[in-house]
């Protein structure tokens, strides 16, 4: 993504956001995701509650170094929805996110360029309503010693503020820890130099 460690995403669901264009209903929904099968699962959610909505549009993009995102303009003429759905989450600068815009027909046909408008509209609309945060990236290693090292490994855990994700404290000793991106060559050699521990990368 970038040499940055810091992602922006979504703390929650947003509330539905609906807005009208010549008759036309578009409902706009963001939500927080880390896979396809959660993607799967609220456009299912969304298609019950919408019955009889022409039209479930979405983008969605995920991860952070290696970026995955995917657009569906579900029967609308081709890249005049789930493009600009796209496009509000990039300007967002946003992933780990899926936009769903839903789409009763008023009637009126509105062109490929007020399709444009309003599918981009509705998908600004829902993400201006979501709370975003800002989440750091974290690398996670696994930190192998004996008991007797148990107060060397504490004292950098301390000083380096790293998160323990585990622990199993017995004669031999294993911990997860986990430090944002940026520090993790440092904390890596840092064990490294310590005698008796060993230290893995997960």
């Amino acid at each position: 993504m970038n040499s940055n460690d810091t992602y922006k995403t979504l703390t929650q669901p947003s509330p539905e956001i609906l807005f009208k264009e010549k008759n036309s209903k578009f409902f706009g929904y963001a939500f927080p995701v880390t896979s396809e099968e959660e993607i799967k699962s609220h456009l299912e959610k969304l298609r019950k509650q919408h019955f009889g909505a022409v039209h479930f549009c979405y983008a969605f993009q995920l991860g952070t170094d290696t970026i995955q995102y995917r657009t569906n303009d579900d029967g609308e003429p081709s890249n005049s929805a789930g493009m600009p759905i796209y496009g509000q989450i990039q300007s967002f600068a946003l992933t780990n996110v899926l936009v769903v815009v839903v789409r009763f027909f008023g009637g009126i046909k509105l062109g490929v360029g007020g399709l444009i408008s309003a599918y981009r509209t509705a998908a600004q609309l829902a993400l201006e309503e979501a709370d975003i945060i800002e989440k750091t990236i974290d690398i996670h290693f696994q930190l192998l010693f004996d008991y007797k090292n148990m107060n060397k490994v504490m004292r950098v855990i301390k000083e380096k503020n790293l998160e323990i994700i585990s622990q199993q404290m017995n004669e031999s000793c294993e911990i997860e820890i986990a430090t944002r991106k940026k520090n993790a060559d440092m904390i890596f050699d840092i064990f490294t130099n310590l005698f008796e521990i060993e230290i893995k990368k997960l």
